[in-house]
């Protein structure tokens, strides 16, 4: 993997390579295939993708992350990551809906702990940063480069202090809510209808966000429902992300984002990370997904209360059910009618990657784990996107936000405080 693209070695490199294909085409040589040139893109691209979730796996003891897994066992390990290109990921910290007394909190700490602790076992291959210049000094080195995003603004229980404990130990993103509404803040859900919520963001959300913006941590507007986007952008000082959501016009989802949205985010500097799951995303394979949900909604409630708090048993009791009665799967030629209409939308500067690997029921064909990730950059190539955008779809794009959100959190730092919005 060529270092970060303003380095002399890998703008030497670039350059050695632009000659020899030049000299080669000059002389008659065969012209550049798709597969070839597709990958060189990655090859040379830093490739980040904002979400996935495996880091529950990073506490079972006996679960080797370095070691490849086969397809059905997860769908990142670091074989499957170097395979596939991956320079850096954001783990997604997530704990359920804990009520109150601590409980979420502590779960999101032993996760945060357990990326830390991944890395420490793995010196060799792996090292957590906390921003942009961590990021490209750590793909410099050839290690995959670890990033933390908590999902869900439940896990800080109404307090800035573990918000700003979170921050102090590496977490970059906060998305704002889970599926479910807080007091401060309402959720889009995941389909299904929710009780009325506040209306938006609280005077408190307000805060958080704030706050967000004075750490320099990226605000998440992934699963907020409408208002609550619209109230974040109108107080985030930065650039404001959505971190695994894809296009309400290519599939009519809460989830995803409509055009206005779209537009919204790109006028403030934002990016959308388009999310690969089919339930979300393709409209002939999510009634499938929710159909399939449905035929086992009573062994799941079942397996849920058998197994509580056994993730590796939870899991393999799944596989067994999907190796009988296989979970339909997506596309990749609708997963990139997303990127494409991001792209057209909200410009070439503001769409990314937001996988969402090892957090769903299924991916698209051909793209059903990390190591897939060539065929993304084959597929965009194909579609006639420019390299230039498609090294900035794999991995510039959500730097450049990280590096305004730092810019904004300096800014911010030579100002005098803010007092809280009144309650």
């Amino acid at each position: 993997m060529i270092p970060e693209s303003g380095t002399g070695l890998g703008r030497t490199a670039r350059v050695l390579a632009a000659i020899v294909l030049g000299v080669a085409s000059g002389c008659g040589g065969p012209a550049e295939t798709l597969d070839e040139r597709a990958a060189r893109v990655h090859r040379n691209a830093l490739v980040l993708d904002t979400h996935a979730d495996t880091t529950p796996r990073f506490q079972d003891p006996d679960y080797d992350f370095a070691a490849r897994h086969p397809r059905g066992e997860g769908s990142v390990d670091l074989p499957r990551a170097r395979e596939g290109g991956l320079d850096a990921q954001f783990w997604s910290i997530y704990v359920g809906r804990l009520e109150g007394d601590g409980r979420a909190i502590r779960e999101a700490l032993e996760r945060i702990d357990a990326v830390w602790e991944l890395a420490r076992k793995h010196p060799q291959d792996l090292v957590v940063a906390t921003d942009v210049a961590g990021v490209r000094r750590g793909v410099a080195q050839g290690k995959l480069v670890s990033l933390m995003g908590v999902e869900g603004g439940h896990m800080i229980e109404g307090k800035l202090a573990v918000l700003r404990d979170f921050y102090r130990l590496g977490v970059r993103y906060m998305t704002l809510t889970h599926s479910f509404h807080l007091d401060w803040a309402d959720s889009a859900g995941t389909g299904e209808p929710l009780p009325p919520g506040i209306g938006g963001l609280g005077a408190f959300g307000e805060d958080v966000v704030r706050e967000m913006n004075r750490l320099g941590m990226m605000v998440d507007v992934s699963h907020v429902s409408d208002e609550t986007f619209r109230d974040a952008l109108a107080v985030s000082q930065a650039p404001v992300i959505a971190s695994h959501s894809s296009c309400r016009a290519v599939h009519d989802h809460p989830r995803n984002l409509d055009d206005g949205m779209l537009r919204a985010l790109a006028a403030q500097g934002g990016v959308v990370m388009i999310n690969f799951y089919p339930g979300y995303n393709d409209p002939e394979a999510a009634p499938q997904i929710r159909a399939w949900f449905a035929r086992h909604a009573a062994e799941f409630a079942s397996l849920r209360e058998t197994h509580k708090g056994n993730l590796r048993a939870m899991s393999q009791a799944m596989r067994a059910i999907a190796a009988t009665d296989p979970v339909p799967k997506g596309s990749l030629a609708r997963l990139l009618d997303h990127f494409d209409h991001a792209l057209r939308v909200a410009g070439e500067d503001h769409v990314g990657l937001g996988s969402d690997f090892d957090g769903v029921a299924s991916m698209p064909t051909g793209l059903e784990e990390v190591s897939d990730l060539p065929n993304l950059t084959r597929g965009l190539l194909e579609r006639g996107w420019s390299e230039d955008v498609v090294r900035k779809v794999l991995g510039e794009n959500l730097l450049r936000v990280m590096r305004q959100v730092e810019a904004v959190r300096d800014r911010l730092s030579r100002e005098p405080a803010a007092p809280p919005s009144p309650r």
